[in-house]
């Protein structure tokens, strides 16, 4: 698994946060998740509020990527991972508090990625694999 450095964790806690997947039929779909966040150094989470596209999509093909910017300063990640739909237990019942409390519906689902690859989209570099 790769490893998520500070720097990422900072820009993932700060900025949006756009999910890429994709049907059984390699049929593509981007969603921004402003709920996006770090679980540790390997993991990233983000509420599935809508049972939707990506709600779909994950259902059948758990590939995912997870892309963030800051245009501030030019400088972005790519996360590359496999997703797991939790539509109940303890994550799960944290985020549901979570939303509640903010005045929102519980989410449909919790979705967790373990981080397998990370590409910086820092030009000139931008696609390069970087762990």
């Amino acid at each position: 698994m790769a490893k998520l450095t500070e720097a990422m964790k900072n820009m993932i806690q700060t900025q949006q946060c756009f999910i890429g997947t994709a049907d059984e039929n390699g049929l593509p779909n981007v969603a921004p998740k402003r709920s996006t966040r770090v679980i540790d150094d390997e993991t990233l989470a983000f509420n599935e509020a809508t049972g939707r596209h990506t709600f779909s999509n994950l259902k059948k093909n758990p590939h995912v990527a997870i892309a963030v910017v800051n245009r501030e300063i030019l400088d972005g990640y790519r996360f590359m991972g496999k997703a797991t739909v939790h539509e109940s237990g303890p994550l799960y019942d944290q985020a549901a508090a979570m939303s509640q409390k903010a005045g929102m519906p519980a989410p449909r689902a919790v979705v967790t990625v373990k981080v397998e690859e990370i590409y910086t989209l820092k030009p000139p570099m931008g696609g390069t694999l970087i762990e």
